[in-house]
């Protein structure tokens, strides 16, 4: 007679995603071989990964001609309305994708670091850049001419399904920004846009156990680029963290927000 578990209450409520009690209770239940309970996070936004894989390796983008560029730091890579010519990825450094409004206020579409690509959409639906690209800071990618990409994607079947899994990541993250902007407040919208940036921070633990968000999330990036993510005015972002601080939504250490 298979034994009858009891789902306790804390497994119930979607908002218990960080309860480490989650881990423990999964544990308890779980077979030997049952490898199936973990966690899957993709990059999304290019955040900062510990010792992150590369989307295609260095080694096969230069075997298909690809070419290592330097970019100084607030130099554009492609303006919105030019033709995607190019597959790019970071090497070193930090690159953002931005649209502007009329008045010159700017959005941010992504951030992405080491490993990222980037401007991808453009190359497979063949239209023009909708937002451009900026380095954030000195940085070194490698440029990948459009017509060599996709001879690199008809011979590697396994990185075109990655290509399709990241971008499927990139439109979920687009619809909650894009929800989270008709519906909410400015307090849930910075709440969501911290818990999505600590998700996809996390990096999947090697032993078949749940994901546990153990240790504080430092967010990586500034009140203005917050601020151009959520759609938000700076000094909006800045009165939201100190309220959220002062509920115990999230701490403060110097200027660095953790939660």
């Amino acid at each position: 007679m298979q034994k009858k578990i009891t789902m306790p209450a804390f497994m119930l409520d979607y908002t218990s995603l960080w309860n480490p009690m989650k881990g423990a209770f999964i544990s308890s239940i779980m077979g030997e071989h049952d490898k199936c309970h973990i966690f899957e996070f993709s990059r999304s936004l290019g955040l900062q990964y510990i010792n992150p894989s590369p989307m295609i390796d260095l080694k096969v983008l230069l075997q298909y001609g690809g070419r290592q560029v330097k970019a100084k730091k607030g130099e554009v890579l492609f303006r919105a309305g030019s033709e995607a010519m190019f597959y790019y990825q970071i090497l070193e450094g930090s690159v953002k994708m931005i649209t502007a409004s009329d008045d010159g206020q700017e959005f941010i579409q992504g951030i992405f670091k080491n490993a990222d690509s980037f401007g991808e959409p453009p190359l497979f639906c063949d239209f023009a850049y909708p937002s451009s690209a900026i380095a954030i800071e000195d940085s070194e990618i490698i440029k990948l001419a459009k017509v060599n990409f996709f001879e690199l994607l008809r011979d590697n079947f396994e990185i075109h399904l990655k290509f399709d899994r990241v971008l499927c990541h990139r439109l979920k993250y687009k619809a909650m920004i894009l929800s989270d902007m008709s519906f909410y407040d400015p307090e849930q919208r910075i709440s969501n846009l911290l818990k999505y940036l600590k998700e996809s921070n996390a990096t999947k633990q090697s032993t078949p156990h749940m994901l546990r968000f153990q240790k504080p999330y430092v967010v990586p990036f500034t009140r203005q680029q917050l601020a151009d993510m959520s759609g938000l005015r700076v000094e909006t972002v800045i009165r939201t963290v100190k309220k959220m601080q002062e509920k115990g939504k999230l701490n403060l250490v110097g200027r660095k927000i953790s939660i």
